[in-house]
This record gives C-alpha cells, structure tokens and sequence, in this order.
C-alpha cells in the first residue's frame, strides 16, 4: 500500500481525527520514526524501554498522517493527527483492513522451526505460476512485522505468503486476524519457547490457532503426516487437511539423496504423476519443508514442473544450512538461530554428507526453554556423540544448560573445548581443522554463533 485516503485511515483504525492536514497519505506506513519518508502514516508504537508518542511531532514535519496513543506537544499543521486507545492494534486493525481489500489467495505460515525456509520455498514455487507474488521479508513475522508486511503488498497481488510467529499464548490469534489465510502450513511442533508455554502440548495447542483460523470452504490445512501432533492437528480445523511426507500422503517425496550441494528426490503427487526435484539445499528437514511448498503450489494450481522449477531456484533466507568452502574446508553456516529439533537436524544433515574428513561443530545455547533448558542441551551434545564428530566448540558463559551440552558430548567420547569468546573459539578451530573437514555453525540468534565464522575467515 502506498496512497491511502484519511477517511479509510480513520474507519479502519476507529481513531478520532484530532487534526486535519493538508498532505496527502503516498508513502505507506512507518513505526520507526527514524525512518519516516515524506507523505507516510506514523504509528507510535509503545514499548518497554520507548514511547513513539513522544517522537510523533517531529515526525510530524514529514509525514502525512501520525496515529498516536496520546497527544502531546505540537504537532505540523500540515499533518493529520489521529488518536486511537492503542496503536499498535490500530496498526493491526489498518492492516486487516487493507488485507480485506485483496482478492488473492493467502498461504499463512508458522511451526516450531523451518518457517522461513518454508515461506521461501513457497514463495519460490508460486512464483513460477503467479506474476505478482509477495511473502514476508526476512524473519517479520511478529506482531509488528506480519501488519506491515501486509501493508507494503500492492493489492493486486496475485498470493502472499506470510510467516507467522509466536513465543506466548494468545499472539497467533491477532495474526491469524490480519493475514486471513486460506491455505495453512504447521511445519513442525517442537519445543521452541516451551519455557514461555510450559509443554508441547501447550505450544501445539497454539500453534493449531492457524488451523482453526482456517475456512471451512475452499480452506486447506497442510502440515508433516509423521510430526508428533498430526493426528491433533487434524481435528484442530474445519478446513480440508492434507498430511504430506508419509509413505500413504498424497505428497511425498522417494528416493531421497542429499550431500553438501543439497538434496535430490522424486516428487510423487497421487493420481497425478512423479516429477525430479533438485533442491540446493541439504537436510531431510529441508525435503520436508519443500513437501509442505510443494503441497500448496498444488492446491493453488501449480503443475509439477513449475513446483520443481521454483524449488530448484530458491533463494534461501541467510544462515540456513548454508554450504561455504574455504581451503578444501565445508563450513556451514546455520546460524540464524536454533531449538532442540533444529540443533539435531543440523548434525544430522551435515553428517549425513557423505564427506571424507573430519566433523566438528561450533554450538551456542538455545533460549526460551526454561526446565526443560538442561535436559535439551544434553540431547544435543549426546547427538553429536552419535553422530560422530570429531569435536565440539561451546561458545558462551558458563551455565547449567552448557555444562549439560558439555558433558554429555564428552560422555560420548566427542573432544570438547568451551570457550567464551569468537576469537578462542575460532583459534581453536585453526589449530585442528585442516583440509577435506567440515565445520557446522549453529546456535540461537543470542549466541552469536555467525561471530565464530566471521572470525574463522578472517584468517587464511
């Protein structure tokens, strides 16, 4: 959205118009009063440690429009000033609005873990059959970031993609509000935030809020036959449910092979035929996340060869098992951020490639996992264990969740070396790590894991 009217401003948002202005709405919408272009419509969010109230009358001297909680200082009279009780709900309410306007089929996305990857291959195959298509950027997929990408989207898209995502109870039902979906995709229920939910029932059951968000006609629920929570999923929804990766799924993928470039299989659709997919991407996650894009180019009208072509070009978001080679070295790079089942994905994948060196590791906590916290670390460093690398590098202070990572990879007879900055952990690496070896990257966003790397390339 670019031009808006004053008066849809208004209604949308149920604000009262305390001031009427002479410019006219033509640059979108801002919550970033450092960012505010000329003729945009400021919200002056609220948060913990800031107050966008307090910036709106100097923003006021650029923009078009400043939605505001409370009034206060002078304000441009060339700006309209709109009061609403809560801005951040009149962002939301403005977005639904604007959503109601478009016409296009909506794929909302969310799951414990593979969500981005999942909104790029999505977007990537229903690229090949739609000409105007648009999906979140990056990783905004919060209450924030879903509302304004909705409004950045032209509204005569042709499919959105949205990522929807959530660490407490209650923040996917205003989402669901906004995107409207018709097409669902749960990639996954794990154990991400269950120190903010208390239990995987618990993260299941809000998950599941996208199911019921679902209509009953023309809607349609995708998610992994074989995750933990399928047969739940399924009676969480109205909409027509399509289980995909099973042995009977109407979506599956045979003959899967995978090494360091990525993944090959055969896409096979029941009653309808088999096409080979290349996917640049390694990791059986990572199948599976493209059998869930697969399923939804399907149920939008994509033939098979427009689903191989869109998963064979797409471009993941940064720090996904991403393949980098320096001096005959594999580094992979999956540092976006981690949870118990997408740490073991990692080592599993990377493994699993079929290389001829050594295997080592560079691993940082993982947060929100409250009391669950130690006994999931040790399931990683016990994994790494079984899978047979060569060594661990912890980064990160000391902590009962560490320790437990620690001992467990020991116990499992893994070398290990903690460490408590980049720079150790990467002079560690230099003095083992030589050619034909890999090195994988992996931790939450907090553990600044990608600094390890940084560091590591920094010398030859």
């Amino acid at each position: 959205m670019t031009e808006l009217e004053l008066q849809n401003l208004v209604e949308s948002t149920n604000g009262e118009l305390r001031m009427r202005g002479s410019r006219r709405i033509t640059a979108g919408v801002s919550t970033d009063s450092r960012c505010v272009k000329e003729g945009c419509v400021f919200f002056a969010l609220m948060g913990d440690k800031f107050d966008g109230n307090s910036f709106a009358p100097e923003v006021s001297q650029k923009a078009a429009a400043v939605v505001v909680s409370r009034t206060t200082g002078e304000y441009s009279p060339e700006c309209s000033v709109v009061l609403v009780p809560d801005t951040l709900r009149a962002l939301q309410d403005l977005a639904t609005w604007w959503r109601e306007q478009m016409v296009a089929p909506v794929v909302g996305i969310t799951g414990s873990s593979g969500k981005t990857s999942t909104k790029d291959m999505v977007r990537a195959v229903l690229q090949q059959h739609f000409s105007r298509v648009v999906a979140t950027q990056g990783n905004l997929n919060n209450h924030v970031g879903v509302p304004l990408s909705i409004l950045s989207a032209p509204k005569d898209i042709e499919a959105a993609v949205w990522e929807m995502g959530m660490n407490h109870f209650g923040e996917l039902a205003p989402l669901c509000r906004v995107t409207q979906p018709n097409i669902g995709i749960i990639t996954h229920i794990g154990s991400a935030h269950i120190g903010m939910l208390g239990s995987r029932d618990a993260i299941a059951q809000e998950k599941c809020t996208l199911a019921r968000s679902l209509p009953a006609e023309r809607g349609c629920m995708i998610y992994p036959s074989e995750d933990d929570y399928a047969d739940y999923i399924a009676t969480q929804t109205q909409a027509r449910v399509l289980p995909v990766g099973g042995e009977q799924s109407v979506i599956r993928a045979c003959n899967v092979r995978t090494n360091a470039q990525g993944s090959d299989y055969t896409l096979v659709v029941a009653g309808v035929g088999e096409q080979a997919v290349h996917l640049p991407v390694p990791g059986a996650h990572m199948v599976s996340n493209s059998l869930l894009a697969a399923a939804a180019g399907w149920q939008l009208g994509c033939s098979l060869q427009e689903i191989a072509t869109g998963l064979a070009n797409i471009a993941i978001t940064h720090g996904r098992l991403t393949c980098h080679g320096k001096n005959g070295i594999l580094l992979v790079d999956d540092t976006y951020n981690a949870n118990p089942e997408s740490m073991v994905a990692a080592l599993h994948t990377v493994a699993g490639m079929a290389l001829q060196g050594r295997l080592y590791a560079v691993l940082g906590k993982m947060g929100e996992l409250g009391s669950a916290g130690v006994a999931a670390h040790a399931r990683v460093g016990k994994y790494a264990a079984e899978c047979g690398y060569a060594m661990v590098v912890v980064l990160g202070e000391g902590s009962a969740e560490l320790h437990a990572l620690v001992e467990a990879a020991r116990e499992g007879g893994v070398s290990v070396q903690w460490v408590e900055s980049p720079q150790q952990a990467a002079e560690v690496l230099r003095a083992v790590v030589g050619k034909g070896d890999a090195i994988l990257f992996k931790g939450s966003r907090a553990a600044g894991i990608e600094r390890v790397m940084e560091e590591f390339l920094k010398k030859d």
